[in-house]
């Protein structure tokens, strides 16, 4: 296992709540399969995005900003350009975790995050590691928001 992989699965047996940047209204896209797959296997969801009300039955936040904290796990479905800023307002919530999905890469939001303590995964997607490793969201004992106990 490299270093990746420990952390990977410290984030999937960690974190039952995962704040979606990008979440999306079209059945079609990574951005609402993903979620989807993860909601349907014990995971919290909470979608952000700019232009929707309801994603996966959960209420949408516009921003990073207004999700209700604590805040543990962002997972990131925006270009790698984008990034750097997710990482900033991530670190700014006190998020304890970023996660860039499949084909993401920034070396400005790594910087970011791990200058910040956060954990920080880039190009994986959280479906494929959550079927290789065989792992179901941490039960409500877990430390699903950054440590906060039952993380709803």
């Amino acid at each position: 296992m490299t270093d990746t992989d420990d952390i990977v699965e410290r984030i999937l047996t960690s974190y039952r709540t995962i704040t979606v940047v990008g979440a999306s209204t079209h059945a079609a896209k990574a951005a609402q399969r993903v979620p989807a797959h993860m909601q349907r296997h014990g995971w919290r969801i909470i979608p952000v995005n700019p232009h929707a009300d309801k994603i996966l039955g959960e209420p949408v936040y516009r921003r990073l900003a207004e999700v209700p904290r604590p805040l543990g796990l962002v997972d990131v479905f925006r270009p790698a350009p984008q990034t750097p800023d997710i990482a900033r307002q991530a670190v700014a919530v006190g998020a304890t975790a970023l996660w860039l999905q499949l084909g993401i890469v920034s070396a400005e939001a790594r910087g970011i995050a791990e200058n910040a303590g956060l954990l920080y995964v880039e190009d994986r997607c959280l479906v494929i590691e959550q079927r290789r490793l065989g792992v179901a969201a941490p039960g409500p004992n877990g430390t699903a928001d950054g440590g906060s106990g039952g993380g709803s």
